[in-house]
């Protein structure tokens, strides 16, 4: 699953029993049973939020691929574990090295190392990738083979920074084969030729299977040699397989994860790593409208928020604390400039709020509601119909804001509406999520949701891969996200982050709520080898791209 806002989350609506038969049947008909058979011959079944009817897209760099796309079937050079700190893991690289201006990167494959239908990898395939609309950048001036197993890339100035976006999100493709495709952003690769540790089986409306690469590089990987992916329309569908044997590999929200668990057979694992926020559209010099423009106005709501409360009442108390400096706890810690706060205040402080606006120039009226010119603090916050958690947190929100004078109207669209809404900027509060970087550094949040040149004026929407929805613009911001950009200084780094954190810490054009945790369950009755607290070697959520394949290498079913 693409995931880069909001919840990991299928249809919210409660499943119907005909999509259980759907799934059931679907499973059935690719071979064994669904969780059937014993040690090597076990089929190991993987829910990650696949809506039916399924569709037969393995193109890891379509917005619709499939999940085994990315990962067990095409690889990245590295894989950077967004769950904890430390060197990224080879998959196609052997290693790298930046030059001393960082203006250039020396990256040496593995050799040996073939596609699934037998051709050599090699470095023109790196090359060729690259040169591909989904995969070029402005910055990157070159790509040049220096032989098959070395390839250098040239950029227009130190790009350290982006190490991630060369060496751990650009998925290699097959020169041989996508360069007869006339249009590869177009194409939908339904029989797929990858370096990963799969291939594709079959797929059906209902479910799809991969199995053993043969011509994977490491021996005896992968030792599961059948995956099933099944298409569910609703988490409850999903639940009620998982505790009927039918799953065994899920991520998605449970108020009682202790009940999916009681048996002993299902593993659990709660990882924070996505910030869910209220989503302000705050410039008005970009065409935002509403008294959420007032920074002071959205220093009081958050001010008077009772996060403790939101967390319990909405969020079934499985949250954590957030940063408003957008660093994760515990894993960034280092980025965090000293005198910025580890968290958001967890209670509220309704006195604060006021004090807050009183000092901007508000006064209550006749209701006891803060005015200013004759503008009232009225505001309509937004959510997505089904959203549960989302639903009961926006009305919880407007309760407490009320308590300070601000006047808040919950309301709910419809998850096109909300998309639409938040890539026009036109919209006033939204509750929505900020995804956490793959890498242990706030870097890609600062750039992709706090510049200028990653937002656009209301009316406008965001630029492709951007995500700065609430139309902020600080320059100060831009030129310390570019000081950030070019160093590979800690110091240096730090120093930068200092003044963007200030910055955005004041400001709020995104106001934390919670750390949403990504709750993923796995059989460990079946299957050995999963994450786990004290070795978390890859991020645990099925729908991870590129962890996923690295996990199904690692697994090994039990005798």
């Amino acid at each position: 699953m693409f995931l880069s806002t909001g919840r990991n989350r299928a249809l919210a609506a409660v499943a119907l029993a005909s999509s259980m038969t759907l799934v059931v049947a679907g499973c059935s008909s690719s071979g064994a049973g669904a969780g059937g058979g014993e040690g090597e011959d076990r089929v190991l079944n993987v829910f990650a939020g696949s809506q039916t009817p399924i569709t037969a897209n393995f193109n890891p760099y379509s917005p619709t691929a499939l999940h085994a796309s990315s990962g067990a079937i095409y690889e990245t050079l590295y894989y950077y574990n967004k769950g904890a700190a430390g060197d990224p893991t080879p998959l196609l690289g052997e290693s790298f090295a930046f030059d001393d201006t960082g203006s250039e990167l020396t990256v040496t494959l593995k050799s040996g190392v073939t596609w699934s239908d037998g051709e050599p990898f090699t470095a023109d395939d790196v090359v060729f990738t690259f040169e591909q609309p989904f995969a070029s950048q402005e910055w990157i001036t070159s790509v040049e083979a220096v032989d098959e197993t070395t390839v250098k890339f040239v950029f227009d100035g130190p790009q350290y920074t982006n190490e991630f976006t060369v060496l751990g999100s650009t998925y290699i493709v097959p020169e041989h084969i996508w360069s007869t495709i006339e249009d590869t952003t177009a194409y939908a690769d339904a029989e797929p030729v990858g370096t990963g540790p799969y291939i594709v089986d079959n797929v059906s409306t209902s479910a799809y299977t991969i199995v053993a690469n043969p011509e994977y590089r490491e021996e005896g990987k992968p030792a599961v040699k059948k995956v099933r992916y099944l298409g569910i329309d609703s988490n409850q569908s999903a639940e009620d397989l998982i505790r009927t044997g039918k799953i065994d590999w899920v991520s998605m929200f449970s108020p009682e994860p202790e009940s999916i668990t009681a048996d002993g057979r299902m593993g659990y694992l709660p990882l924070y790593s996505t910030a869910t926020v209220i989503y302000t559209c705050a410039n008005a010099e970009m065409g935002c409208e509403g008294p959420q423009t007032d920074v002071a106005v959205r220093q009081a709501i958050d001010a008077a928020l009772d996060r403790s409360s939101i967390n319990e009442k909405a969020f079934a108390g499985v949250g954590g604390a957030a940063s408003p400096t957008f660093a994760l706890p515990g894993r960034d810690d280092q980025w965090v400039a000293p005198g910025m706060p580890s968290q958001s205040p967890q209670q509220s402080d309704v006195e604060a709020a006021q004090a807050i606006l009183e000092e901007a120039g508000y006064a209550p009226d006749a209701d006891g509601v803060y005015a200013k010119d004759g503008q009232r603090l009225e505001m309509t916050l937004v959510s997505v119909d089904g959203w549960n958690d989302y639903n009961s947190a926006a009305k919880l929100i407007a309760e407490q804001v009320s308590a300070a004078g601000i006047q808040v109207t919950a309301t709910t669209v419809s998850q096109s509406e909300f998309a639409d809404a938040r890539q026009s900027g036109e919209f006033q509060l939204i509750i929505g999520g900020v995804s956490g970087t793959s890498v242990a550094d706030p870097f890609q949040i600062y750039h992709d949701w706090f510049t200028t040149g990653t937002t656009a004026p209301v009316g406008e929407e965001v630029p492709l891969g951007a995500w700065n929805f609430s139309r902020y613009a600080d320059p100060e911001v831009d030129a310390a996200v570019e000081a950030a950009s070019v160093t590979d200084d800690a110091a240096t780094k730090l120093e930068a982050y200092g003044v963007i954190q200030e910055k955005i810490v004041e400001d709020l054009p995104y106001i934390p709520l919670i750390l949403s945790a990504s709750q993923t369950f796995y059989d460990t009755e079946h299957f050995t080898g999963w994450p786990t607290e004290d070795d978390l070697y890859a991020f645990p959520a099925p729908f991870t791209p590129t962890a996923a394949g690295l996990i199904l290498s690692t697994l090994e079913p039990v005798d």
